[in-house]
């Protein structure tokens, strides 16, 4: 397993517990942790946007990615949602071990 942080932003609290508690739940995510008022900077459709946003960061592995990207956007609100995958070279045995077991899908 090849654990990943995918960072994504949200625009409200709730739009991140809902989407976070489907990722959770469909097993495309371990663990994901809400963020709640940060606020961003960024140029959309050639303006200068300034917004406050939930971070999520969200826990998961190499094999889910494809499948997380897709359910991501489509559960989203945002035309582009923020997907950025961070490679996990490191960490706990027993939380890497923990994240891998939640992944796990049935197969029957």
């Amino acid at each position: 397993m090849t654990a990943k942080l995918v960072l994504s932003t949200c625009p409200d609290v709730e739009h991140a517990q809902r989407i976070a508690s489907c990722l959770v739940a469909e097993r495309l995510a371990a663990c994901v942790n809400l963020i709640p008022q940060m606020q961003s900077i960024y140029r959309w459709q050639d303006k200068i946007e300034q917004t406050n946003e939930v971070q999520l960061l969200i826990k998961s592995d190499h094999g889910t990615l494809s499948d997380l990207e897709a359910r991501l956007t489509e559960l989203h609100p945002y035309d582009v949602p923020e997907f950025l995958v961070v490679t996990i070279e490191d960490g706990s045995a027993n939380y890497l071990a923990w994240l891998g077991q939640c992944l796990q899908r049935d197969t029957k």
